[in-house]
């Protein structure tokens, strides 16, 4: 027996509503916590052996070196490791902070070092944020010239419009969560952050866009309502999107989970978006076509 999605659309938007209002909410509230990429800033991975000493161990050993480090961020990780967040420093300064560490406990070693000026920083979040605008802008310009021959009984420009507001939908979520693990786990999101939501919206739009070309197609040899039309694209590209997306997801759960540190929190963004993107493409695009359609016919 087959799930009537555009029947039931008003619980799918409920569903979609609560999540992107938290999502909002949290974003809201307690914003992203930045990294140095886009702060500017330097960042120490030091690794201890044995027992990992203290926090405050480790920032008298750097006072000792006497060097100005600013505002002074120590975060265990593991076991063995502590990142050590300070200014932007040149490499005769992080020589002495990182020699004065090591005089102070022996067998410590630097896993990873990386400085970068506060204008760089900066740089690079205004590009990361016209990167995005553009890609939204220029995905509702290519939807709506591929269903240009597509008016009746909804204009070609709405697909578009349906479209990215389900690219929104689906990048908010991951958005809300990392500001929410931001917030209390201290998670910084960087220039894979970027890369991950941007792999998302390609993702997402490539899903809905399979669903919209096929009532396209629809359109133009089935007959019966404009619902009736869509409810049965939208069944026919419905196992497809699901196999497609497990398929992905049981790929990156893999990665997530032995792949090691460094793309742990690039998976999880893909993870969370490839999921809300599959959910998104088959029970919100597709019923928001439909709802705008009956409202247009209504006016």
């Amino acid at each position: 027996m087959k799930l009537p999605i555009i029947k039931y659309r008003a619980i799918w938007y409920v569903i979609s509503a609560v999540t992107v209002g938290i999502s909002i909410a949290f974003f809201s509230m307690w914003g992203l916590k930045q990294g140095i990429e886009f702060t500017g800033g330097s960042l120490m991975a030091v690794r201890f052996e044995g027992t990992r000493p203290s926090a405050a161990d480790v920032q008298s050993a750097i006072d000792s070196a006497g060097v100005d480090v600013g505002t002074l961020v120590l975060q265990p990780v593991g076991e063995t490791d502590m990142q050590v967040r300070l200014k932007a420093l040149d490499e005769e300064q992080h020589g002495k902070v990182f020699g004065a560490i090591r005089q102070k406990f022996s067998g410590a070693t630097e896993l990873r070092f990386d400085s970068i000026g506060p204008v760089i920083g900066e740089e690079l979040r205004d590009k990361s944020i016209k990167g995005l605008a553009l890609s939204l802008g220029l995905i509702l310009v290519y939807v709506a010239y591929v269903f240009r021959k597509v008016s009746v009984p909804v204009q070609s420009w709405k697909y578009g419009i349906v479209t990215i507001v389900t690219a929104f939908h689906d990048v908010i979520v991951p958005i809300g969560v990392f500001s929410y693990l931001g917030h209390y786990h201290n998670v910084e999101i960087g220039t894979p952050f970027i890369a991950a939501i941007l792999t998302i919206l390609g993702y997402s739009i490539t899903d809905t866009i399979v669903v919209m070309d096929r009532i396209r197609e629809n359109l133009q040899k089935m007959s019966g309502t404009f619902e009736q039309i869509v409810e049965a694209s939208v069944q026919q590209t419905m196992l497809r999107s699901l196999f497609t997306s497990l398929t992905t997801l049981l790929t990156l759960v893999a990665i997530f989970l032995y792949g090691g540190r460094s793309l742990h929190d690039f998976t999880l963004a893909l993870i969370i978006g490839i999921a809300t993107g599959t959910y998104s493409s088959i029970f919100v695009a597709s019923p928001l076509l439909v709802t705008w359609q009956k409202f247009a016919k209504q006016r």
